[in-house]
């Protein structure tokens, strides 16, 4: 793995991430915009059910597809 490999967001893992988490807080930020966490294969759900059970959680795209936007 390069430096310049993603790599997971999950805390203490440095796996290279294959998903990226696109996540909003409403009390915070503007609708359209989107955070990201990166997660690999064993961390992706964790991570999904970490954002979405508060309602964070907005789309979960695999890393060599995710195209972020001017918001992000």
């Amino acid at each position: 793995m390069s430096e310049e490999t993603p790599i997971c967001s999950a805390k203490g893992c440095r796996a290279a991430a294959l998903w990226v988490l696109a996540w909003n807080n409403p009390k915070i930020h503007t609708p359209e915009r989107r955070k990201t966490w990166l997660a690999c294969e064993e961390h992706r759900e964790h991570l999904s059910q970490f954002l979405g059970v508060r309602g964070f959680l907005k789309d979960v795209v695999l890393l060599s597809e995710w195209e972020p936007s001017e918001a992000s």
